[in-house]
């Protein structure tokens, strides 16, 4: 395991977008991602750091695009360092493993959210309304619940601050019906495709979300996905609803910031070693599970 990166710097490009957790840059008419170890919880970027996340995250995101290419197009162009400009080459040692050369796409300004069983803000919704995003759900439903089908549940998807779940008209209104209605069927699908080769591995897909943008009139698959910080993944073998899950994924930390006094209004603390130790094993599990890969 090396050392945790913050950020990677890379002076000579022009900086595109810095996110929580990725660092964008322009390479002529391409963009270079570049995944950090910054870990981002209830809208703040801890101070603490992640050994190895950005390197799991992109590798898992790779799989899942070879994994479900047939389902939808993606902005994958390449992840080889020796396929990137020559002049990234000196970078070779830093980006390896954790940068992804892409197509530039215009984005859409919604996250689209497929969920297979209750939790997180669906639950939440739910429990005040019996609603989440627009949608009706049958009454007496638990926590972690598994839902009879897949329900798609847009989100506003907010440059800063906290996105806020949408009805799916709402989102037809942002972008098009005929978008919209395309975008909520290849969620659906890449969800239960995913979910048939996760369940294999005794993993739950519990609910998910994606990104997606519009090249040449075509929708195209961006950013991550079915990664443990995009995704909820629950064992099988532990799974039973009323509750909580036990989760390999970025949940861990989350629920241990619930547990400590921070006002989620001033900036976060520390996390102790023991949690970001954890956290680094869990991420790293959840790769080994569903890629049958040992190591990076």
């Amino acid at each position: 395991m090396e050392k945790a990166h913050k950020e990677i710097a890379i002076p000579e490009l022009p900086l595109f977008k810095k996110g929580k957790v990725r660092d964008m840059y322009e390479v002529e008419d391409k963009i270079l991602i570049v995944v950090s170890d910054r870990i981002s919880a209830f809208d703040w970027v801890l101070p603490s750091l992640i050994p190895d996340k950005g390197k799991i995250l992109t590798q898992l995101s790779m799989f899942w695009f070879e994994h479900i290419s047939l389902v939808c197009p993606n902005h994958m162009i390449t992840t080889k360092i020796d396929e990137f400009p020559e002049s990234l080459q000196k970078y070779k040692a830093v980006l390896d493993k954790r940068s992804m050369l892409v197509k530039k796409i215009e984005v859409f300004p919604v996250e689209c959210v497929v969920r297979g069983y209750l939790a997180g803000s669906g639950w939440k919704d739910y429990k005040e309304t019996g609603i989440t995003s627009g949608v009706k759900l049958p009454d007496g439903l638990k926590n972690s619940d598994r839902l009879d089908e897949p329900i798609f549940t847009p989100a506003t998807k907010a440059e800063e601050g906290h996105d806020e779940n949408i009805s799916f008209k709402e989102m037809q209104k942002l972008i098009g019906s005929d978008l919209s209605n395309k975008i909520r069927d290849i969620s659906i699908e890449l969800y239960q495709k995913a979910s048939l080769h996760a369940i294999s591995k005794g993993i739950i897909i519990a609910d998910t979300k994606f990104e997606f943008g519009l090249t040449d009139k075509e929708i195209i698959l961006v950013d991550e996905i079915f990664t443990p910080d995009s995704s909820r993944f629950w064992p099988v073998s532990s799974y039973e609803p009323g509750g909580s899950q036990p989760s390999l994924d970025k949940q861990f930390v989350r629920d241990y910031l619930e547990g400590t006094d921070w006002d989620k209004a001033s900036p976060p603390p520390e996390l102790p070693s023991e949690i970001v130790n954890q956290t680094a094993s869990r991420y790293m599990e959840i790769y080994r599970l569903l890629t049958d890969k040992d190591t990076l």
